[in-house]
């Protein structure tokens, strides 16, 4: 069977999970009756932080229960995936997923849990591109000249990545590819630090995820060469996408929730239909696009095929770059 046979069998599963409706589910019962809690991998001030903890603070207003956001950090976000798919499916533990869900499941396919049958879409919420930046003391002024730079002293440039099997270092790996250039990889634990050494030269070249490097762009400490999305972000309008150099190349990080197989229809229906509201809210959107966040709902059919065809996509990036974790 193909990757792409493979990976549909199985989001149809998943999907199916999700819009099974569970007999103990009587239609007219309210949720949500206690406080949600939001889990998410990532420690707060990141990311992920952001877009849960805008969400969580209009969802309260909404609801009129408080939600709840925990940060359960470590293993690229499998140990608050694992937390989640373990919870009671009641829609009182809620996961924020990223691009990294995915990745996860291509690189580690022994996981305690299963993480295309334990836990079902609720839909996509935000995108952000990753950004290009280089050390303002490199002579690379854009995608262009880095690529010519790159071809001109074949793995003499080191690129940081938030870590092996990132989405960093898979979209770096992808634009090596796309452009048949070689740098040398050097991964870190976390954004955070390599940005640090970025900084310093002790690298040369980063995608990295477009909040943490805003403020060193804004500050003039690291010069910004592109964006990942297709099209420039409002964030960095006068920063060209990598697309209009490199036609085709596309590295948007991706954001969405899911919660446990089980979980009933009614409430994976609720819980979209207001985050979608939420995500229109004045005060959401601001705080989203104050950090360089892009709002993106969709339907959890939507975002179980998305997820389909991104694991199909970095699959192959990940299969052309021999990349293994331990």
């Amino acid at each position: 069977m193909s990757m792409t046979g493979f990976f549909k069998g199985i989001f149809i599963a998943v999907i199916s999970l999700g819009i099974t409706t569970s007999a103990a589910w009587a239609q007219n019962e309210k949720w949500p009756q206690r406080p949600v809690e939001f889990v998410l991998g990532f420690p707060a001030g990141g990311a992920s932080d952001i877009v849960a903890r805008a969400l969580a603070t209009q969802l309260k207003e909404v609801w009129g229960q408080s939600v709840v956001v925990d940060n359960r950090p470590g293993a690229t976000g499998i140990i608050a995936s694992q937390l989640a798919a373990r919870a009671k499916p009641d829609g009182y533990t809620v996961l924020l997923v990223s691009s990294s869900y995915v990745n996860n499941i291509i690189l580690r396919p022994h996981m305690s849990f299963d993480p295309l049958k334990d836990l079902v879409p609720v839909g996509r919420v935000a995108i952000v591109p990753n950004v290009a930046v280089v050390p303002t003391s490199l002579p690379v002024k854009n995608i262009a000249d880095l690529i010519k730079l790159a071809k001109e002293k074949p793995g003499s440039l080191a690129y940081a990545s938030g870590g092996t099997g990132t989405g960093t270092h898979l979209a770096t790996e992808l634009l090596k590819h796309m452009t048949h250039i070689d740098m040398l990889h050097v991964p870190y634990k976390g954004t955070p630090p390599a940005l640090l050494d970025l900084m310093t030269s002790r690298v040369q070249f980063m995608l990295s995820g477009l909040p943490p490097a805003l403020p060193y762009i804004h500050d003039g400490k690291l010069r910004a060469i592109g964006v990942t999305s297709p099209k420039r972000s409002s964030a960095l309008p006068d920063v060209p996408a990598i697309a209009e150099t490199v036609p085709g190349y596309d590295a948007t990080t991706w954001y969405g929730f899911m919660v446990p197989a089980g979980t009933p229809q009614p409430i994976i229906t609720k819980l979209n239909h207001d985050i979608v509201q939420a995500l229109d809210a004045p005060n959401v959107k601001k705080a989203l696009s104050f950090a360089g966040f892009e709002p993106d709902p969709s339907t959890p059919e939507e975002f179980g095929k998305y997820m389909r065809e991104e694991l199909v996509k970095w699959g192959k990036v990940i299969k052309d770059a021999n990349i293994h974790v331990d």
